[in-house]
């Protein structure tokens, strides 16, 4: 199966509250707007960086149905969808499904440490659920369970499954599946620091942090990357690098969070156990912003 739709720049949304902690719907046009006009092929909502897991049933249903009616098909959008318990990963999947979203973003299971044939059947169950395409996401560092390069290459042979979102940190892993992948299997940096180097050994994209600041950048990047202009593309990288590692110089998306602030794109409001990034961190942040080029509000 080639799925060209699930490639290129995907940005992984920031969920913005209100100051009184509730749905900012207002704030989720705008972002979306943002990525819009930049050109990016992916929006990818209740993630890690959406706060998926801190959303009820209720809240998701609504901006995942919200998003899914302001891109109106001009990008593809794939709802977060994970859990560690595969029964609730199906009723989210079908969730995303009914909301209208072309795809879903699945977790590998957390806490539970699962072997590597119970991630197999996990994403099994899920894909067999309806003709909802999935995208595996494979981040250690949050689970505490790594899907192996050869585990990846069976998951991706169940139909329905159509990508990877590869987080694992290893770039060695990564050649791996993208040198043994089936056609039309994509690859997608889960990492921001590591699209390029994802891209220039034949991988598909990246789903990004910091698009949520810079759309329209990130996406040069992975324009010039996905065309062979690796000299272009390094230049995207390096510019960007300093802003990409300040995104996690606290626990994402608290970083992001406190950019868009800055920029005056949403408010800064979490979720606990997430709080507001410390003093020092937030004047790091404004200088890697400034130099970056970002426009900022005034310090108030």
């Amino acid at each position: 199966m080639v799925n060209d739709r699930f490639q290129g720049t995907g940005t992984a949304l920031v969920t913005p509250f209100t100051s009184e902690g509730e749905l900012d719907e207002a704030a989720v046009s705008r972002l979306v707007d943002f990525q819009l006009a930049a050109g990016v092929e992916m929006i990818l909502p209740c993630g890690t960086t959406g706060e998926g897991i801190n959303l009820t049933i209720e809240e998701y249903e609504q901006i995942v149905t919200s998003i899914v009616e302001r891109v109106a098909g001009r990008a593809v959008v794939i709802a977060g969808a994970g859990s560690n318990s595969t029964k609730q990963a199906i009723n989210l999947a079908k969730l995303a499904k009914a909301c209208g979203a072309d795809g879903i973003l699945s977790v590998g299971p957390y806490y539970n440490k699962p072997t590597q044939a119970g991630f197999v059947e996990h994403f099994r169950a899920i894909a067999e659920v309806d003709d909802l395409p999935v995208v595996i996401y494979n981040v250690p560092s949050r689970t505490g369970s790594n899907i192996l390069p050869e585990t990846v290459l069976s998951i991706a042979q169940i139909p329905g499954v159509v990508a990877v979102k590869e987080s694992s940190g290893s770039l060695v892993q990564a050649m791996e599946i993208i040198k043994n992948k089936p056609e039309g299997f994509r690859v997608l940096s889960g990492d921001d620091w590591a699209a390029l180097p994802i891209l220039a050994m034949g991988g598909d994209g990246v789903v990004s942090v910091a698009a949520n600041e810079v759309p329209e950048r990130i996406h040069e990047m992975v324009e010039a990357a996905l065309a062979g202009e690796i000299a272009q593309a390094r230049a995207f990288h390096y510019s960007l690098l300093p802003l990409m590692q300040a995104n996690f110089i606290e626990t994402n998306p608290i970083p992001v969070k406190a950019m868009l602030s800055m920029m005056g794109l949403i408010t800064e409001s979490y979720r606990l156990p997430l709080v507001p990034i410390s003093p020092e961190n937030r004047m790091r942040l404004r200088q890697v912003a400034q130099d970056a080029g970002l426009v900022l509000k005034a310090e108030v």
